[in-house]
């Protein structure tokens, strides 16, 4: 390989590392703002387990459904950095974008996003609610977002955009999205 090519290499596999990368508060910032009964989980939960309430069976607000339909209607469209259309999204795209066909303008970057709504302990998360994740080991920054689309007893499945597979529903129990969560929040 040329040293053109090693740096056209090493440059796109940066971009992938930083996935939806736009520069998140650090822990110990959000930390800061954080009011005295919110609570951050940093450990692993016992069998992969997360302590779930009952979802209601179909949320109050009905601009909650039509956002969880517009991101379920998005699966499987593949992964690109800064797209927001079917031709390609990264996860914050795809949750601004969800949440636009509501009229409802959320900042575009995952960072950003981390900082509005009401901040939720993983027993109040439903069905519209955002997870925030630090995915990148060399930095402590929320880069990553995904919308909460199911509740399950043990399981909070939630869409999103993976730089590696694109749009597709996980479970917050999984031992990687486990690992890495921050933070819960409900904008609506």
């Amino acid at each position: 390989m040329s040293r053109l090519s090693y740096y056209v290499f090493f440059s796109l596999f940066a971009l992938l590392l930083s996935s939806c990368g736009a520069s998140k508060p650090k822990r110990s910032e959000v930390q800061q703002n954080l009011n005295a009964n919110e609570v951050i989980i940093y450990h692993k939960a016992p069998e992969n387990k997360v302590n779930t309430a009952p979802a209601s069976e179909e949320p109050k607000d009905k601009r909650v459904y039509n956002i969880t339909t517009t991101a379920l209607k998005f699966q499987g469209t593949k992964y690109k950095y800064g797209g927001t259309t079917e031709k390609g999204m990264d996860c914050s795209g795809l949750v601004f974008t969800s949440f636009l066909k509501e009229n409802i303008e959320l900042p575009r970057s995952s960072r950003a996003m981390s900082l509005e709504g009401e901040r939720l302990s993983l027993v109040d998360v439903n069905i519209g609610d955002l997870l925030f994740f630090e995915t990148n080991k060399n930095k402590k920054v929320i880069n990553h977002v995904g919308l909460v689309v199911e509740i399950q007893p043990g399981h909070i499945l939630f869409i999103h955009s993976s730089s590696s597979k694109g749009v597709i529903i996980s479970s917050l129990a999984d031992n990687y999205w486990f690992d890495h969560f921050v933070m819960a929040r409900r904008v609506i």
